[in-house]
């Protein structure tokens, strides 16, 4: 890297960050200046080496902490937690992901594939936006398509399957109402947020994991792409101390509307593991991308035209993803689609719109230093 910058100061040439930012573009700089970043982009990495393998360690820790703690108050007789706080679990994390897509992914996609450090040929055409609508494209087929094969294949089995949540003894994929319909007569009484409200009816929730995996499976996708980027770039950054902190808390936060995602989901005994699997994925990703970043330091170069083309790539991606699941899968799915939700009251309406608006808050003033 110093070689590269002392080329660019002699050549004119144009110098970029990991995000797509010039860092160089003459020869006027002063020599000082450069050479003193010079000095501190070249032992900065080694300098704080420790730092960066214990934040491996820390951020595996708080992540999946983060992930389980929901799963394990809600499935664990020890660790009682209100309905209460479940519900502003839930919709905190619906805020949290629907932030990360816009602040955390899609700005800076936009930033990569926009930046004047790649060829004119990005410049004429919005690359990110395209590449972000045809994953929600994407996503949406596919999510179609085994949403009919399930139906099938349930139609079959003599059940029905409402993916809105509307029917009477419908299973929704996205909220807590886990219940099949097997026989008309059947009928739900209150909320079906819990699985002791099927079991009461007889109805077992096993019967239709397929549609919760592919809902939840989606939105954990997005994210493990997503936290995976930010552990490479983590690992490579200059600005470590005050990115961990920020990212440390960013990953702890996502971690809880993972884990509210996770605990909600009833699969009986047979797929019991799927919630406690998915959250220690999640908290092995920024792990695993601060390692891999490390282990390619000396032959990884953030600031080249490849890996700012393929960050960006990988950020449209991840927004597209979150953004169909955050505004599809949890939004529309926790109010519009929710019988619930449709018969609350406003005070209860409110705390859930006031929990999703703080969730989204948080993670988007959270953009303004990672």
């Amino acid at each position: 890297m110093t070689l590269v910058r002392h080329f660019a100061r002699h050549a004119g040439a144009v110098v970029c960050d990991a995000a797509g930012h010039i860092l160089h573009d003459d020869h006027d700089h002063d020599h000082d200046h450069d050479h003193d970043h010079d000095h501190d982009h070249g032992h900065g990495v080694n300098d704080l080496m420790g730092l960066r393998i214990a934040a491996v360690f820390i951020i595996l820790v708080g992540s999946t902490i983060g992930a389980l703690f929901p799963i394990l108050a809600r499935r664990t007789r020890w660790l009682r937690v209100p309905k209460s706080v479940f519900d502003f679990a839930k919709y905190f994390g619906s805020g949290i992901i629907i932030a990360t897509a816009f602040i955390h992914l899609l700005a800076p996609a936009l930033g990569s594939l926009g930046s004047n450090c790649l060829s004119e040929g990005w410049h004429v055409y919005p690359y990110a936006l395209a590449i972000c609508m045809l994953s929600i494209f994407c996503l949406f087929v596919t999510e179609l398509i085994a949403f009919r094969w399930g139906t099938a294949k349930l139609a079959r089995l003599g059940k029905a399957h409402d993916t809105h949540g509307h029917g009477v003894g419908a299973h929704s994929a996205h909220g807590p109402e886990p219940v099949v319909e097997e026989k008309p007569e059947l009928k739900k009484e209150g909320s079906t947020s819990d699985l002791e409200t099927a079991d009461s009816h007889g109805i077992k929730a096993d019967q239709s994991p397929l549609a919760q995996i592919i809902g939840v499976g989606i939105l954990e996708f997005g994210v493990v792409l997503h936290s995976v980027l930010i552990g490479l770039t983590l690992a490579v950054a200059e600005e470590f101390k005050i990115l961990f902190i920020v990212i440390l808390f960013h990953q702890t936060f996502e971690g809880l509307g993972i884990g509210a995602r996770l605990a909600y989901m009833e699969l009986g005994q047979k797929y019991r593991w799927v919630p406690y699997a998915g959250a220690i994925l999640y908290g092995f990703t920024t792990p695993i991308g601060i390692a891999a970043g490390l282990g390619a330091r000396a032959t990884y170069d953030p600031t080249s035209v490849t890996s700012i083309i393929v960050n960006g790539v990988m950020y449209s991606v991840s927004a597209g993803i979150l953004l169909y699941t955050g505004l599809v899968e949890l939004l529309a799915h926790d109010f519009l689609f929710s019988k619930e939700m449709m018969t609350a009251s406003n005070t209860k309406l409110a705390s859930a719109l006031g929990a999703m608006a703080l969730g989204a808050g948080l993670m988007a003033l959270l953009g303004r230093w990672a």
